[in-house]
């Protein structure tokens, strides 16, 4: 089971508001839960349990085989609080025994932007259907090419389906030009197809049916608000364009240059010596993005046991505000969560305008993450757009061969 722990708040403790109040209990175990929307019901599991000091508890939202750790837990006034705060989304709720009820809320800056009614049982271990009483009359495993729909604005997307269906049981995701759903599981029950996925940031929500012709027919509800229609074809050579052709240096350029400050207000230059000499790689992100979060928690533990080899990386975090003291205490958390060892640069605003004044050698910053690749003379060799993360199974494993492929070569130079 690959264990994901980004959203990990060091110790997670319960704290009572309110002198001569008794300990709140929480019960321990599996609780399922919903967030609706639209009256429709996106179901999520939680898992907590109670801490090795008989008193304070640890929060985890699963999918599948990835266990997110949630932030610190605590109690305010009679509400329970679970929140997430690198994604600026926390859960308020009321625990009644086996029940809870309350709302999820994003709260980007501090200020509540929405939310939608969240309600848990304890004690249920299933998404959409108890074990055994879905009954599948079609399989979706297997390639998918699919085109995904903004019935607003009439954009559309280009993705990859890859999903693996054990019985009724589906595993898998979807990926875009710009980065995959994460992980999602759910269930085909007759001919229809059900997924969801919850990390704090991302909520979504896939309700489909398999057609008489084979496609697969349905809709994805995301967030507060967001809704596409999407049509997927079975195709096994179905795949993404080349990830390292969409990101690329403007005419006259052959490498990037910056200096930002890090969290503490330190300078950091591309030019500055422990840099010079080394493959270096810049890690274009943002601390609110879960498959930012994704590529970290690959590329932390990748630097602390290849750094001896002569390599560096900085990671530069475009945020949704360019005020330190607003987006640093986040590049901090986020550094602590992952361990990371390598600079975290406060480069701008995750817009347009800040991308192409931080990195005017680039076309365009299409996605977060976005990885550049610069050998021993300070050229760049390589553009990655987006990251297939690890709920993408086969092409993650992919990723990772040719980012090791790449980065022994790289090294290997005079």
């Amino acid at each position: 089971m690959r264990l994901l722990h980004f959203l990990a708040g060091g110790l997670i403790s319960l704290a009572v508001w309110g002198c001569g109040s008794s300990q709140p209990e929480v019960k321990e175990g599996t609780w399922r839960a919903t967030l609706t929307r639209e009256g429709n019901k996106l179901p999520l599991l939680l898992e907590i349990n109670k801490n090795t000091d008989g008193k304070s508890y640890s929060a985890f939202a699963i999918n599948g085989e990835e266990k997110l750790q949630m932030d610190s837990l605590y109690f305010q006034n009679d509400s329970l609080v679970i929140p997430m705060q690198l994604f600026d989304a926390k859960i308020v709720a009321k625990v009644d025994k086996d029940r809870m009820t309350g709302l999820y809320y994003r709260v980007p800056n501090g200020i509540i932007a929405g939310s939608l009614p969240f309600e848990a049982t304890h004690g249920e271990n299933y998404k959409f259907y108890p074990k055994g009483t879905a009954k599948a009359s079609r399989n979706v495993t297997g390639n998918w090419a699919t085109t995904f729909k903004n019935e607003v604005t009439g954009d559309t997307t280009l993705a990859v389906g890859s999903f693996r269906q054990d019985g009724s049981d589906v595993t898998g995701s979807f990926l875009t030009p710009t980065g995959d759903y994460r992980f999602l599981t759910g269930s085909v029950n007759g001919d229809s197809l059900y997924l969801s996925t919850f990390d704090g940031s991302n909520a979504m929500l896939f309700k489909a049916a398999v057609q008489s012709d084979g496609s697969i027919k349905g809709a994805m509800w995301s967030g507060l608000k967001g809704y596409k229609t999407f049509v997927a074809k079975a195709d096994s050579a179905a795949r993404l364009p080349d990830a390292t052709k969409l990101t690329f240096l403007k005419p006259g350029f052959d490498t990037v240059d910056f200096t930002f400050s890090d969290a503490d207000g330190k300078q950091v230059s591309l030019k500055d010596p422990r840099f010079k000499g080394k493959p270096v790689i810049i890690q274009i992100m943002g601390s609110w993005c879960p498959n930012c979060m994704d590529e970290t928690n690959f590329l932390a533990p990748w630097y602390s046991k290849n750094k001896d080899r002569g390599v560096e990386i900085v990671g530069l975090a475009f945020e949704r505000s360019d005020k330190p003291e607003v987006s640093n205490p986040k590049i901090k958390r986020m550094v602590s969560r992952f361990n990371i060892e390598y600079p975290v640069l406060l480069a701008g605003t995750n817009t347009d305008e800040a991308t192409s004044k931080a990195l005017p050698a680039l076309n365009k910053v299409m996605s977060y993450p976005t990885t550049i690749f610069i050998d021993k003379k300070g050229k760049v060799r390589e553009i990655h757009t987006g990251f297939s993360g690890p709920g993408t199974g086969k092409y993650y494993d992919e990723f990772v061969a040719d980012f090791n492929g790449l980065m022994d070569k790289l090294i290997a130079e005079k």
